[in-house]
């Protein structure tokens, strides 16, 4: 430290990586940063006492309070000098000032997680067709592979029994894979109904510190206001192991290896699950934190599609099914790498219960 003071509001405001205005109790723009002036092609001079409709159509509906807040995503604003811009949209109160907000602008290119949900959505229903072929295709011959080399292995002795029993193992280990091509494909509706998510968190980390994740802390920052889910109790406590059970595998060779366990409610969080859908509220935050290297680069847009995976060993099913489970619950999942020091993030949005 050498005693020079640090940056003033106007310096900090200025530098955020993010298009943000300050409107004021009667609507109007009282301050506008230099992300927010390239994003609007418009200088804060003349934005500054202009209302927000005189400059940008907003997309939150007039009847909404706006004390409550409001996220779209991946969505068109409409500027009134003419043109549109693809942007985030996130309209918050700010606290203790009442009638004062924040509107953030995030550039869609520069932020496309949510909007992947329906790229994955399409890429995920033709592997399911091509996982459902393979399934019905592959396990009945390899079930007469293996009672042959069973029958095989009981007539012969020595190396024969040891080439039999290596058949049978690589066999099993086939059809498991199988198994869970299988489980990606089921295209029932689950029965969906509203939760107390605590409840199931809770299962779901005592079987994980029963077993996969014993050497792991695991440390939970809950919302105790949180209402209901509305979610598939076997669905939402596959999801949530899958999730716990890899991030415990990521961090097998760390010392201090630490998951967390988080749920908080998203005032005004709304998302369209397709182009040309209507966006569905989805206040429901839950996600699984962990402290370990995250996914190589090289893959980290593609995590949820099938096939792809960041182990040696895996198959890149599990995080596929995740993301079946989660649309198929009305929700989407996204993966980040957030904070200070970073984090691994997986993030579960989901609608609340009725």
């Amino acid at each position: 430290m050498n005693g020079a003071p640090g940056p003033g509001f106007a310096e900090l405001f200025a530098a955020l990586p993010v298009g943000v205005m300050v409107i004021d109790p009667e609507g109007a723009i009282a301050h506008a940063n230099a992300d927010c002036e390239a994003l609007l092609n418009l200088s804060e001079r003349a934005m500054l006492g202009q209302t927000l409709e005189s400059v940008l159509r907003s997309p939150r509906d007039p009847a909404r309070r706006e004390d409550h807040g409001f996220a779209a995503f991946d969505t068109e604003i409409e500027l009134t000098r003419g043109g549109r811009v693809r942007v985030d949209f996130i309209e918050a109160a700010i606290a203790d000032y009442p009638g004062w907000r924040t509107i953030t602008l995030h550039h869609a290119a520069t932020s496309r997680r949510l909007g992947q949900s329906a790229d994955r959505a399409s890429a995920a229903r033709a592997a399911v067709g091509a996982a459902a072929m393979l399934a019905h295709e592959i396990k009945n011959p390899l079930s007469g592979i293996r009672g042959a080399a069973q029958l095989l292995g009981s007539s012969r002795t020595g190396e024969g029994e040891e080439l039999t029993s290596l058949i049978v193992t690589e066999v099993d280990r086939i059809a498991a894979l199988i198994d869970r091509m299988q489980d990606f494909t089921d295209t029932r509706p689950l029965t969906l109904g509203s939760e107390n998510i605590y409840p199931l968190l809770d299962h779901a980390r005592r079987v994980a510190t029963a077993g996969f994740a014993a050497n792991v802390t695991i440390e939970e920052r809950f919302d105790p206001s949180l209402p209901t889910v509305l979610v598939d109790r076997d669905a939402i406590l596959q999801v949530i192991l899958n999730l716990l059970k890899n991030a415990s595998e990521a961090m097998v060779q760390q010392a201090d290896a630490r998951i967390t366990l988080a749920t908080a409610y998203r005032h005004g969080m709304a998302v369209s699950a397709a182009p040309g859908r209507p966006r569905q509220a989805l206040p429901i935050e839950i996600c699984v934190i962990d402290n370990g290297p995250g996914a190589p680069p090289d893959i980290a847009d593609h995590l949820f599609d099938p096939f792809i995976s960041g182990k040696p060993e895996g198959h890149g099913l599990g995080l596929a099914l995740v993301d079946k489970l989660v649309r198929d619950m009305g929700g989407i999942i996204q993966y980040a790498r957030e904070g200070s020091p970073e984090a691994t993030v997986f993030r579960i949005l989901l609608p609340r219960g009725q």
